[in-house]
């Protein structure tokens, strides 16, 4: 008896000691969860589907181009070097290939890696896009911003994890789909090289350059939180401020402003011209979640011209080249409003609670 007593006292005891607060931490790790598993469908499955659609159509050009192969060799119209070449024998076919032909045809294959694999970063434009227009705005809608407010979660903790979901596990998961997609190209001309007399390790691995192409989707990731910062942070700001139509209101607003701006050339004040509040305001406003816009505001594409060969675009987009986008002074320009935008989006949805 007297045991039970001294247990349940005990028990008294632990339930009056107050419970130590969750770390800040822990709740921006838990809504970063939940921003995932409620866009799941856009953040994770998206771009895996785009990656999936890139190996499918590769895989359907790769058969349409083996038939065309088999039939221009069987009717004779398949020659290297004026002589006939009966058969699909990738072996006898590159065997007499000179430096320049190899070191063109690796360049073209890098080429041809990065534009199949860049469909997840594609797809991942549009879900960031869309996803920072509603993020705010949608929980007014249904009133689910009521249940949310009741808890013990911030509002800075609520927009950040969804800026940070926008800006950081979104590029993260588009780029692992990337690489995925990557590798599942090189293995399937792999297999396609095996089966017709090549040489894989020569032909496909050695030739192309896969961990330059990893490393430039690892790379690109910081560089786009940075820059697509103004932008998310423009979207949450329409999203949190807007009554309605927060996707109207966030393209209306910069595209009047620069139309305004090229009608009475109000640059002209400041020795500047239309174009550049085009590029620097409204781009950088709407065109952030595009993967590789930064590439058209860095210096050295001055020296890009049509005559110039893929070696010279592949250095553009290389690991080294794309952290120039750092020392780009717009960028950081930017990515200070972008910040300023976003802790603006936190102080309109501590009082705007519906729509």
């Amino acid at each position: 008896m007297n045991a039970a007593i001294d247990a349940a006292g005990m028990d008294v005891a632990k339930s009056s000691v107050p419970r130590t607060p969750p770390h800040p931490t822990h709740k921006l790790k838990l809504l970063l969860r939940r921003e995932f598993w409620e866009h799941k469908g856009g953040f994770f499955w998206a771009p895996i589907w785009a990656g999936g659609i890139s190996l499918l159509l590769t895989l359907m050009g790769i058969v349409v181009a083996l038939v065309a192969g088999h039939r221009a060799a069987n009717s004779g119209k398949l020659q290297i070097d004026g002589m006939e070449v009966n058969g699909l024998d990738l072996g006898v076919l590159t065997r007499h290939l000179k430096a320049d032909d190899v070191a063109n045809f690796g360049q073209g294959l890098d080429m041809f890696l990065r534009i199949g694999s860049s469909w997840p970063f594609v797809v991942m434009a549009f879900v960031v896009f869309f996803y920072a227009i509603g993020a705010l705005y949608d929980e007014r809608k249904d009133r689910s911003v009521l249940f949310w407010k009741s808890l013990p979660v911030s509002d800075a903790h609520t927009v950040l994890s969804k800026a940070a979901s926008a800006l950081v596990i979104a590029p993260v998961v588009a780029a692992l789909a990337s690489i995925a997609t990557l590798l599942g190209l090189l293995l399937m001309l792999s297999v396609v090289t095996l089966a017709y007399g090549g040489n894989p390790l020569t032909l496909v691995w050695n030739a192309a350059s896969p961990f330059t192409l990893i490393a430039s989707s690892l790379t690109w990731i910081p560089v786009f939180t940075l820059w697509a910062l103004p932008t998310v942070g423009w979207l949450l700001l329409c999203s949190a401020w807007s009554k309605s139509k927060p996707f109207l209101w966030a393209i209306m607003i910069p595209v009047l402003a620069g139309i305004f701006n090229s009608w009475f050339d109000v640059m002209e004040l400041f020795n500047l011209d239309s174009g550049w509040f085009w590029g620097n305001i409204v781009g950088r406003l709407l065109g952030g979640t595009i993967p590789g816009i930064d590439f058209f505001y860095r210096q050295d594409l001055a020296n890009f011209s049509h005559g110039d060969n893929f070696k010279l675009i592949h250095s553009l987009l290389s690991p080294t080249a794309t952290f120039t986008s750092l020392q780009i002074p717009s960028l950081w320009i930017g990515a200070g409003a972008g910040i300023a935008m976003i802790a603006a989006a936190i102080r309109l949805r501590r009082w705007r609670d519906d729509n």
